[in-house]
């Protein structure tokens, strides 16, 4: 199989309904209700930085994802996340914001290429498989300094659905009981229990804007081809 690395079907899931309790960050920053505008008012206040901001995230997920209600909508861990956090509040220090995504953790469904994180589009076929560069939206984001939190779980080959052979299945973190529907069902779920400010899916016939329902956040499917 040959991976598509500029999909033209990409959207933004954006955080604006919390599923799971909050959980405060430094000096009082709820990562659960924070805006991407609210979070930099913060970095630019030095009341809050980009590695604290990763490890509130890595805590909800450790909380929420491995233990808990075990929504399972993470697939992957970026494990430099926390080491890139620092470069990125260095570089804010030294020079400023590259824009507003800088320090602003991202997660990506799986289909996307990443070329330090393997993508497998939930597959245990591409298990371990790692592409050889980044997808163009994904280098976009880098470049933006934004950092790649985490890669999460898609329906199989975005076949439709919640599940897949490598992820297995993701819950919705409204009622674990319930679908995040699908295929983007990793990131509306790791969106809905704040895992992170943003999270990328692709949608050709409701990928994205079914999640975006099912886990009460708003998604956007931008117009084909526009942003790759």
């Amino acid at each position: 199989m040959t991976r598509i690395h500029h999909v033209r079907s990409c959207c933004l899931l954006l955080l604006f309904a919390v599923a799971v309790a909050p959980m405060a960050g430094a000096q009082g920053v709820d990562v659960t209700s924070s805006t991407i505008e609210d979070l930099n008012r913060a970095f630019d206040a030095g009341t809050l930085s980009s590695e604290q901001l990763v490890e509130r995230y890595l805590a909800r997920i450790a909380a929420y994802d491995d233990a808990g209600p075990q929504l399972n909508a993470v697939i992957e861990l970026n494990p430099e996340a926390v080491v890139r956090a620092r470069a990125l509040d260095a570089e804010r220090a030294a020079d400023g914001p590259r824009s507003p995504l800088h320090g602003i953790p991202v997660v990506l469904k799986d289909n996307l290429d990443t070329a330090d994180l393997p993508t497998t589009a939930g597959s245990v076929l591409l298990a371990g498989s790692l592409p050889p560069d980044d997808a163009f939206l994904v280098r976009k984001l880098r470049d933006a300094g934004a950092i790649v939190l985490a890669k999460v779980n898609m329906s199989e080959f975005a076949s439709g659905g919640a599940m897949s052979s490598l992820g297995g299945r993701t819950r919705n973190p409204h009622d674990p009981t319930r679908s995040p529907s699908g295929s983007s069902g990793g990131t509306g779920a790791a969106i809905a229990a704040a895992y992170a400010q943003v999270g990328l899916g692709t949608d050709t016939g409701g990928s994205v804007r079914g999640p975006s329902t099912a886990n009460g956040i708003a998604g956007l499917k931008p117009t084909y081809g526009l942003l790759s």
